[in-house]
């Protein structure tokens, strides 16, 4: 079997696990290029006694703490753009091991394996990623979702980290007028509204009046990873983990001011 047809059904989620690091598509994709141009050049580096998928995000995680390390050099140097000096401080390892067990649904031994550490080690940098994860500031957050029993659910898991709920819409008039009406720092938005209309299309709408963190809402991912841009930076999986919700919401709030329209 080629190289590419055994990372390609694993791209649209290696690039979810870039973007969720970097906060932003473009640098997230740029890093899975390095790492696509690194195999190319030697199809070896995917071999050794992993399955596919887990030396596929070690090759990743390899590839983008060289990359990191030649930017700091440059950074030094005062030779970087700004994006390229953000790109030189990316998140921690524990970030890292936090990202990869909640988003990406790896377990610890496997996390640990990818990371090339310890279970032990492992677990300590999800707990260390954990606490600074509750050191963020609390925010009000706008629910856009047309599904009762998942808005409840979706507005528990939000209070949970002490954020407050601001309000549910159901329609793109009520996601408007709701925004409007408030200052959401962050936005959950489902893709399909009970009038039919359209969550991206309200999102837009949203933006375009003020610039604040997204996460979408979806039953299909792919339909929203095609490798056109520009694309969301936050995806979360119906049916989803409350674990998974949380560590996204975290991660939206970190590199929030970063978002942008998705369409």
């Amino acid at each position: 079997m080629s190289i590419a047809v055994q990372v390609a059904q694993h791209l649209p989620f290696l690039r979810r696990f870039a973007r969720a690091l970097t906060g932003s598509q473009m640098e997230g994709d740029d890093q899975v290029v390095r790492l696509l141009e690194a195999l190319l050049a030697d199809p070896s580096l995917l071999g050794g006694d992993l399955p596919t998928k887990l030396a596929l995000y070690r090759l990743f995680v390899r590839t983008r703490r060289e990359s990191i390390n030649k930017l700091k050099t440059l950074e030094e140097k005062g030779r970087l753009s700004l994006a390229e000096a953000r790109l030189s401080r990316l998140t921690p390892l524990s970030r890292e091991a936090f990202l990869l067990t909640t988003v990406e649904e790896f377990s610890v031994e496997d996390a640990a394996r990818i990371l090339e550490c310890t279970q032990t080690k492992a677990r300590e940098l999800i707990e260390e990623a954990a606490r600074e994860i509750a050191r963020q500031v609390a925010t009000e957050v706008l629910i856009i979702e047309d599904e009762p029993m998942i808005a409840i659910d979706i507005e528990t898991i939000v209070q949970s980290l002490g954020h407050r709920v601001q309000g549910i819409a159901r329609t793109h008039d009520e996601s408007v007028a709701l925004f409007r009406a408030g200052s959401p720092g962050l936005v959950l938005a489902d893709i399909q509204l009970a009038d039919g209309s359209s969550g991206l299309e309200a999102v837009n709408e949203l933006l375009r009046l003020r610039e604040v963190p997204v996460i979408f809402i979806t039953s299909f991912p792919e339909r929203l990873l095609t490798g056109e841009r520009p694309e969301p930076t936050f995806l979360l999986t119906k049916p989803y983990q409350p674990e998974t919700v949380r560590a996204t919401i975290s991660q939206a709030l970190f590199f929030g001011e970063r978002s942008h329209p998705p369409v």
